[in-house]
């Protein structure tokens, strides 16, 4: 019997209950997303009373952050798939904690890369901003902020192995401690202290680390994995993840350069952005949890060689996020001019940022089944061509549309955001095609065979071992 054909089919544990899974991993994820959301609002409200100038400076210098950790953010998300689609396979704990160790590793070299990276790009965003006192703002921000990436990576590597085993809660509760440690730490270092943008940026780097130490005292008693994986499991993690991290980083350095642009026009443009955003992460991140947990059923429905279940997920993930996003939908029109009422006096930024909410309403429910989709493809192992469709739209349209609406038909920031719009409607109709196609089925074949040769071998090395849940291991 061939290889391919002896891979053995199994019900996963929720089989009967598929939209309790989701909806029972998506809430704890989606409560740790608008907690990092709560996060960066609350620097965002603590530095806009420090005036405009900071609050642009911060938005350019934070975006550019995220910009700078994105490949080793997208590379890592490949250990909740390998991981999930172990747990799907039923095979044992060790093969978990291998994971765990190789992307530690990779974590901590990626994030040093990171932090070198960053403070060698701080000079230069001086000359990215409207004003010299936006730019200063940035460059002090930006510097502080990278030594918080070597522990953000540790802590998404381990939440990304929580994940894949189905426990979602063990991260919300990481994220929400740090949250309420970034707040306290935001208006001590900002208000009692008065280091303006510097004390917003320490405050995000101790909660980091914080958020990543509380989640290893409380999930991986029984060690970590750093002196047991071996090189393939790294290799499998890169492998798997090296598309999807460079999907991210040029589709953010698509968004970089789309904040920047912005940046360039005014500071009431790149106010109005920073606040919008801040407000879309409401909607956005809770639909993006739904992608992950959708990716997570995926990942163990491959490995219990399920195929049939594949698009029964994707239809569930779309449906949770539609109902979600249709609600925020609702709340953007109804309560836009309100809501930015709370984050500047300034009634330029408000009437921008109003107009940006607007449009918002109008493509979230598409960004929505434009993120499950990812998800479920990733889930599977079709990582390639998923990535090079979001790399294409994301710089064919959104900074050619920015410079021809924003900059020559004087829209501004709107015509930004409608570059973004037109990027993912285009995306999300792309990777729905793929999906109805199934040319997802070859890579999930490849995974199945994949982590069968990976079983065998790591079965041989540490035969004690016989489930997911042993403490030996």
């Amino acid at each position: 019997m061939s290889q391919t054909t002896s891979i053995q089919s199994r019900d996963p544990d929720w089989i009967s209950t598929p939209l309790k899974e989701l909806l029972n991993l998506s809430w704890p994820i989606a409560t740790s997303m608008l907690s990092y959301s709560v996060m960066s609002l609350a620097d965002t409200l603590f530095v806009g009373r420090l005036g405009s100038s900071a609050l642009a400076g911060v938005g350019t210098a934070s975006t550019i952050a995220f910009g700078i950790c994105c490949f080793p953010m997208g590379m890592l998300r490949a250990v909740k798939v390998l991981v999930s689609q172990s747990v799907g396979a039923k095979q044992p704990a060790s093969h978990v904690r291998a994971y765990l160790g190789a992307g530690l590793i990779l974590a901590l070299l990626l994030g040093l890369m990171a932090v070198f990276v960053g403070r060698w790009l701080a000079p230069w965003i001086s000359g990215l901003t409207a004003t010299t006192e936006a730019g200063r703002c940035a460059l002090q921000y930006l510097t502080i902020r990278m030594l918080q990436a070597p522990f953000f990576l540790a802590y998404v590597t381990i939440r990304e192995v929580r994940y894949g085993l189905s426990d979602a809660r063990s991260p919300m509760v990481a994220s929400i401690a740090a949250n309420a440690v970034n707040i306290v730490l935001d208006a001590v270092f900002i208000l009692g202290l008065d280091w303006n943008v510097s004390g917003a940026a320490w405050a995000t780097v101790i909660a980091s680390a914080f958020e990543m130490l509380f989640l290893v005292a409380g999930s991986f008693r029984e060690g970590l994995g750093i002196f047991t994986c071996r090189f393939r499991h790294i290799v499998s993690i890169v492998k798997l993840g090296f598309p999807t991290g460079l999907q991210f980083v040029l589709e953010i350095g698509s968004f970089v350069v789309l904040a920047v642009m912005i940046s360039a026009l005014s500071e009431i443009q790149m106010a109005a952005h920073q606040i919008a955003l801040q407000v879309v992460h409401f909607s956005f991140l809770p639909a993006f949890a739904v992608s992950e947990a959708s990716s997570v059923l995926t990942g163990q429905a491959v490995g219990a060689n399920r195929d049939d279940l594949v698009r029964r997920i994707s239809a569930l993930g779309v449906k949770t996020t539609t109902v979600y996003n249709g609600f925020c939908t609702l709340v953007f029109v109804g309560s836009a001019h309100w809501i930015t009422t709370l984050f500047s006096p300034q009634v330029q930024v408000q009437v921008a940022a109003t107009h940006l909410l607007y449009l918002a309403a109008a493509f979230q429910l598409a960004d929505g089944a434009n993120m499950v989709y990812r998800g479920v493809l990733r889930g599977t192992g079709d990582v390639r061509i998923p990535a090079l469709i979001g790399i294409l739209t994301a710089w064919a349209l959104t900074p050619p549309l920015t410079w021809l609406l924003g900059y020559e038909a004087g829209l501004g920031a709107l015509g930004a955001w409608l570059g973004l719009c037109a990027e993912i409607f285009l995306g999300a109709a792309l990777l729905r095609s793929r999906l109805a196609r199934g040319s997802w089925l070859s890579a999930a074949q490849r995974s199945r065979i994949e982590l069968s040769i990976t079983g065998t071998i790591q079965s041989r090395e540490d035969p004690v071992c016989n489930d997911l849940d042993s403490s030996t291991c």
